[in-house]
């Protein structure tokens, strides 16, 4: 039989009633002919309630308690979905990831999965089992010692259980119905997609989308699964969701597909530093290693042997950004007259596969920011993206004119 995936987020299976209704999705496709595969998340609110009882029992906690600890809000949700199922006459079995095995890196609370042998699971659909339910977000490092993937691990055990099984699709049930053009919440003329390339998801979930968790795209579009993002709170519709796909699958996109944000960036700048070569990994080895998660980056024109230096980070690690500047420089290995922060920046970006080959785009979007009175701070480009630092007050201003200038309303 054919083999699909589906995976019910934390919302999805808050409480007995919705772990009741997304078993009931799970028959129907048992009922249409399929083998199913099913990841389930803690139910909501569980693993952050877990998190804090390790952290006040142990503020410098062991990670590997701290995953024998968090990983088991997976296993009471996977264990309660395979009893509902089998209550529904669905012949259903619980799966922990050792038991899969799920086999992972030894890097605890950070793992990444390695392999997903088949045949474990292959063996018990053959003798009559016809749903797997399986605990997400979790597997086993070769120590024998349980693993975390991290938050929003258990989209990526989907996808990853979708390419070992060779699965025809895997689903993704969550609390909104599909991708959409922009924010709903700051546009009220976002349009969900029918349709998105894998490369524009990843971009989108890369620039806060949090739709999809970016490993998860970067896995299914690899091994090109395709992904289906829908309602788990909706009726059941064949067609409905966005597909998640090959942009070979998509006969015309759009120019753009969306407008996406990131609300908390800082810019921060270093003011006359040497322009020579090795400075810019003299800078961005010690921010690397200090754990600073620098995207864009702009060196300004060179003066009489000095340049600024400017790039962006989450507004939470400006301080250890300039601590990793401050103490390079007190080693030698950098020097600079001073270190600038802007903490109330955003980023915003439009992202489309059809910008490759279509002229233009980074035109029109400046022109449509300088009809708001909005400035630029910093501009950065991809094949497929324009991404602009702006200060954050114009940043739903900026969202909804570009949406609007883009028509991304229509079909």
């Amino acid at each position: 039989m054919p083999i699909l995936v589906m995976k019910f987020g934390g919302t999805s299976v808050a409480t007995l009633d919705r772990i009741h209704r997304a078993s009931k999705r799970v028959a129907r496709e048992v009922a249409n002919g399929y083998d199913v595969i099913v990841i389930v998340s803690a139910m909501s609110g569980r693993t952050n309630e877990l998190v804090g009882w390790v952290e006040e029992t142990s503020p410098l906690f062991d990670a590997r308690e701290y995953d024998a600890v968090v990983s088991s809000g997976e296993n009471v949700t996977a264990g309660l979905m395979a009893l509902r199922l089998q209550e529904m006459d669905v012949p259903a079995r619980s799966w922990q990831g050792w038991q899969v095995p799920v086999k992972t890196s030894g890097v605890h609370s950070a793992a990444r999965i390695q392999d997903i042998p088949n045949d474990n699971i292959m063996a018990k659909f053959g003798e009559g089992m016809r749903v797997a339910v399986v605990a997400g977000f979790q597997g086993i490092a070769d120590d024998g010692r349980i693993t975390t993937l991290g938050r929003g691990g258990s989209d990526t055990t989907a996808v990853a259980f979708a390419a070992a099984f060779g699965a025809e699709r895997c689903d993704i049930y969550t609390d909104v119905d599909g991708v959409y053009t922009t924010d709903p919440r700051i546009s009220d003329k976002a349009r969900k997609l029918d349709r998105i390339a894998f490369e524009e998801m990843l971009e989108l979930a890369s620039l806060g989308a949090k739709v999809l968790q970016t490993r998860s795209v970067e896995l299914a579009m690899r091994y090109k699964v395709k992904l289906r993002v829908l309602s788990s709170f909706e009726e059941y519709d064949p067609e409905a969701g966005t597909l998640v796909c090959d942009e070979e699958d998509i006969v015309e996109s759009k120019v753009v597909a969306g407008v996406a944000y990131q609300r908390d960036e800082a810019k921060m700048t270093l003011i006359s530093v040497a322009d020579r070569p090795g400075i810019a990994s003299a800078i961005f080895t010690p921010l690397a290693e200090a754990g600073v998660n620098v995207d864009m980056i702009v060196q300004n024109i060179s003066e009489e042997g000095r340049t600024d230096m400017t790039f962006s980070c989450p507004v939470d690690q400006v301080a250890r950004a300039e601590k990793a500047m401050t103490d390079a420089k007190a080693r030698g290995d950098i020097n600079f007259h001073d270190i600038v922060a802007d903490k109330d920046v955003a980023k915003v970006s439009v992202v489309g596969i059809g910008m490759r080959s279509h002229t233009g785009i980074a035109a029109k979007m400046f022109d449509v920011l300088s009809k708001e009175g909005i400035n630029i701070k910093v501009i950065t480009t991809s094949e497929i993206k324009i991404s602009v630092l702006i200060d954050r007050k114009y940043m739903e201003l900026a969202v909804q004119a570009l949406h609007d200038a883009f028509e991304l309303e229509k079909a």
